[in-house]
């Protein structure tokens, strides 16, 4: 299957919160779109990796992305090596997406700014003609695939975006796709230990951050991203 996006997060529920209204519309506007969860989140403080992988089911319905799989790599004890490395470079290889979403360069989770590098790292030596993978199921060799562009999105901190979105209209569906993940978000009835993300002022910043950066460009809602390169365009005019 070729992916026009692939969205790739360290755990799931990383993809609905840093880029998840870009993606519901990327695909109304008829983009195929995929999601891989690098871990099971089987470490998070509330929930089971078994009710995270229900949850990020019914997220993936939510978004009407068109397939999202998880490589259940240790969560907190990933690291960016070459049987990391190669494991991404297979899905690349095999969605060959035109570009990557992927986790901010930066952040409070130590497993977002690792998982940041690992995609990154595995997106270029994907293109590397040398690098020989092969699926479990298949035969052939793969052939070499490199994305056209990487985007970083932006999680816990305020990181400063170098692009940003105009989202407007698909924030309902982006706090739709969060709230799927019922056992880790602001319940007032639920007994689970609080969490940095379990309190209403972060479920409410999902949406002021976003009308913020919106007003900053002039619109209702907005995602920002930081870039791996320039970001070009054939005239001023395409910019807003």
């Amino acid at each position: 299957m070729k992916l026009d996006i692939l969205a790739i997060g360290a755990h799931p529920d990383d993809v609905e919160l840093g880029c998840g209204a870009t993606i519901a519309k990327e695909v109304a506007n008829g983009k195929k779109v995929g999601i891989i969860d690098l871990t099971r989140g089987e470490l998070g403080t509330r929930g089971t990796a078994e009710t995270r992988d229900e949850e990020s089911a019914n997220a993936a319905k939510i978004l009407n992305v068109a397939l999202r799989t998880n490589m259940e790599f240790a969560d907190g004890f990933f690291v960016n090596d070459k049987k990391h490395q190669i494991e991404i470079i297979k899905e690349i290889r095999k969605y060959r997406p035109e570009i990557v979403l992927c986790n901010a360069i930066d952040d409070r989770h130590i497993d977002h700014g690792k998982g940041s590098q690992l995609v990154s790292d595995a997106c270029f030596l994907s293109g590397l003609m040398k690098i020989n993978t092969k699926l479990h199921d298949e035969d052939n060799w793969q052939k070499p695939w490199r994305p056209k562009a990487i985007y970083h999105y932006i999680q816990w901190k305020d990181i400063e975006p170098e692009v940003v979105v105009d989202v407007s209209g698909y924030m309902d569906k982006k706090m739709e796709a969060v709230l799927a993940y019922k056992t880790q978000f602001f319940d007032p009835k639920s007994n689970e230990p609080e969490t940095p993300i379990s309190s209403k002022n972060f479920t409410d910043s999902i949406e002021y951050r976003a009308r913020n950066l919106g007003r900053l460009i002039g619109v209702e809602h907005a995602e920002g991203y930081t870039v791996e390169r320039y970001v070009a365009v054939n005239s001023l005019f395409d910019l807003k």
